[in-house]
């Protein structure tokens, strides 16, 4: 009786165990089941998931592709002649020694940059703080071909600068973008050589137009964007995300040297502009009237009696020049030129510059509660002058 009742818990253990098994690996084998048990569902699931739900793959290779050929390499280099010994002054030490030590060695300071070549000819635009001071000027091209630059011109005011190539055939250019065609929150990407590891592609977003009163160029009109932005960016290009130029990379805010998001690049319609006329004249002209201008408060508009703040403070006005000729003084107010009125010293800067040399326009002016109104002629801007309040 206990052998068959071994057998028999024996039998009833391997059925078991075969019924686990089969459920486990065949369900379908078993009566009743569904065709599709949940863990052969699983499987469905996993190796449908690529094909059926995979998102479209975002990517700005394109527009990358078209503009890396055109965005150089700047490698620059100066002569620095080393600080003569006091002693070669002396008469006695010159007795003994003579002139034999006089010949002062001399060392060669370098730096780096970015640029973009912006015609077939040759000419490329970069930053006048990548290439100011230089006596020498190589540029390497994406392909490795290495060219020794002139420099066409230079302009410190925007911190631009020309320089050009000379290439026994055409060259890769880049296209402009059409003006006014950037909004905030649209993708742009950085391309330049940041601290010289090679050309290198960056992504961000434009994050404010417009940026002004920074410190950093007398004309000031930034883009913002966190694209990351490293030394040897400078001169670099800032493209939209089909690949045509925006801005020229100029700056950064940091407080460790490196990317903090925060980038700054000149936009095409000034840096066109300064191309335009540097490969013209060589340098850019500007309009100039001899003032110094300071922002009207409603403090300072409260002290000089007037019911608004409206227009900009004359500050100072430069003897013989444009606006003295013209009858302009010191605490007169400038409330519109032609049909455009002032709104702050940046912007009357910005108006004045773009005007021609030579013409005549009708400045509107406030003083001692009246308004009155000047025929002044416009002058030629000064050679780097310093002042962003000057004009």
């Amino acid at each position: 009786m206990r052998r068959i009742w071994l057998i028999f818990a024996q039998a009833v253990t391997i059925s078991l165990a075969v019924v686990f098994v089969v459920s486990s690996l065949r369900p379908d084998w078993l009566p009743g089941a569904s065709p599709v048990s949940a863990p052969t569902a699983v499987v469905a699931v996993r190796e449908a998931a690529p094909v059926t739900g995979a998102a479209p793959r975002a990517s700005y290779s394109e527009a990358a592709a078209r503009v890396l050929p055109a965005v150089v390499y700047i490698a620059t280099s100066q002569d620095v002649r080393t600080p003569r010994n006091p002693l070669l002054d002396d008469p006695i030490f010159r007795h003994f020694f003579g002139d034999r030590l006089d010949n002062r060695p001399e060392r060669r300071s370098s730096g780096l940059g970015s640029g973009v070549i912006v015609s077939r000819d040759g000419y490329i635009l970069t930053n006048n703080h990548v290439v100011e001071s230089a006596d020498d000027i190589e540029v390497t091209l994406n392909d490795g071909r290495r060219f020794h630059a002139e420099e066409v011109g230079r302009d410190p005011e925007s911190d631009l600068a020309v320089l050009r190539i000379t290439s026994g055939d055409e060259l890769p250019s880049i296209t402009f973008a059409a003006p006014d065609s950037l909004a905030i929150g649209d993708v742009v990407l950085a391309i330049g050589n940041p601290f010289g590891v090679g050309q290198t592609v960056t992504m961000g977003i434009v994050s404010a137009l417009g940026r002004t009163q920074l410190g950093i160029n007398t004309f000031e009109n930034f883009i913002q964007t966190d694209a990351a932005i490293n030394p040897g960016n400078s001169g670099g290009a800032l493209v939209d995300a089909t690949g045509n130029l925006v801005g020229i990379n100029a700056a950064i805010f940091s407080r460790s040297g490196g990317s903090l998001g925060i980038g700054f690049a000149i936009p095409t319609s000034l840096a066109r502009d300064v191309l335009e006329q540097i490969i013209a004249h060589g340098a850019v002209t500007r309009g100039w009237i001899g003032v110094e201008i300071q922002e009207m408060t409603p403090e300072l508009a409260e002290s000089f009696g007037l019911s608004d703040d409206r227009g900009a403070l004359i500050a100072g006005v430069v003897r013989s020049g444009p606006a003295d000729v013209a009858g302009v003084r010191p605490g007169d107010v400038m409330l519109a030129i032609g049909d455009i009125e002032i709104t702050d010293p940046r912007q009357m800067l910005d108006i004045i510059s773009r005007l021609p040399p030579g013409a005549a326009r009708r400045f509107h002016l406030r003083r001692a509660g009246r308004e009155l109104s000047l025929s002044l002629v416009i002058g030629t801007r000064p050679a780097q002058l310093m002042s962003g309040r000057s004009e």
